[in-house]
């Protein structure tokens, strides 16, 4: 929760109504600040507060005057009694909300797996949207702490299962040639390529390079890396029910990686992000060898005609 209020809004979102007052007349001393504060901290944020210091001192000064308590009774206010523990029950009853149980949260957790996940891949913005959920169902949300930790559960959930799902769509082959991207040197036939159809740790390193300066060495060179992408035969729908968002946060985690971390990781997770980066690869390299070549043929263009003008 903000801690700057300016009068007005503290006026229109901290002032204690008819029914308000009703709740609090049984009530005196701390207990009875304690409880205002959490009763209108609640019907803001449609939670109760984790600390004392979440709740706004101009809150604390302004709701103690209404209720006519001195504010230094918020700090003598138990967190720990039961009374707590029944004001919370009040207020949530007041509300039309219920505390949420192990199995809400699991229910969370796999709706976030699957309906989120998949497009939206902020956890600040998956916390939001469990919290938004939770007030919907007029559910009281789980801390925030737990949240986080909901969260991450199905992120790694949801990461788990992309896994599995594009692993499933790979071959053998396929799987292997990406394998032999990091794999650490490569034998060389008699031609004098590599036997590996991949490539070796270098063409894991130059697969990620952008192109050179215009020139034939340049082209030739971006020509080779379409080619070794295209050997590894990645299906043309690999990614096509996946949000494109998703997959290149995934080419651009696996940019950064090096080959001895991939080599770390458990085969789905490693082979996933060397089959997105290679997917889109394969688009960015084609494009720049589409431009490479206009460079090119207006370059020779260019020296073609300097040679007409001086003759």
């Amino acid at each position: 929760m903000r801690q700057d209020w300016e009068p007005e809004d503290l006026i229109e979102v901290w002032t204690l109504l008819e029914d308000d007052m009703k709740r609090v007349r049984n009530k005196s001393g701390a207990t009875r600040l304690g409880f205002a504060l959490l009763l209108k901290f609640f019907e803001v944020e449609a939670r109760f507060p984790e600390l004392a210091q979440e709740v706004p001192a101009a809150a604390v000064e302004y709701v103690a005057q209404q209720a006519k308590v001195p504010a230094e009774a918020w700090a003598a206010y138990d967190w720990q009694s039961k009374a707590i523990q029944r004001h919370r029950g009040e207020i949530r009853a007041a509300y039309g909300f219920r505390a949420n149980t192990e199995e809400d949260q699991a229910r969370l957790a796999g709706w976030l797996a699957t309906e989120l996940c998949p497009v939206e891949l902020s956890r600040d913005r998956l916390a939001a949207a469990v919290v938004a959920r939770c007030r919907n169902d007029h559910i009281e949300p789980p801390a925030p702490g737990q949240v986080r930790r909901l969260v991450g559960r199905a992120v790694t959930d949801f990461e788990a299962r992309f896994c599995r799902s594009t692993l499933d769509r790979l071959s053998h082959v396929t799987c292997s040639r990406l394998e032999d991207l990091i794999a650490g040197d490569t034998d060389e036939g008699t031609d004098g390529e590599s036997t590996a159809a991949g490539g070796g740790r270098s063409h894991f390193t130059e697969l990620k390079t952008d192109p050179g300066a215009p020139g034939l060495e340049s082209l030739l060179a971006e020509v080779n890396k379409v080619e070794r992408v295209r050997r590894l035969e990645l299906p043309a729908d690999l990614f096509a029910d996946v949000s494109e968002k998703l997959v290149d946060a995934w080419r651009a985690r696996a940019s950064k990686e090096y080959p001895a971390n991939l080599e770390r990781m458990k085969p789905p997770r490693r082979l996933t992000l060397l089959a997105t980066l290679c997917h889109v690869r394969q688009t960015e390299i084609t494009d720049s060898l589409v431009d490479l070549f206009i460079q090119l043929v207006l370059k020779i263009n260019t020296r073609a005609e300097r040679k007409v003008d001086r003759s």
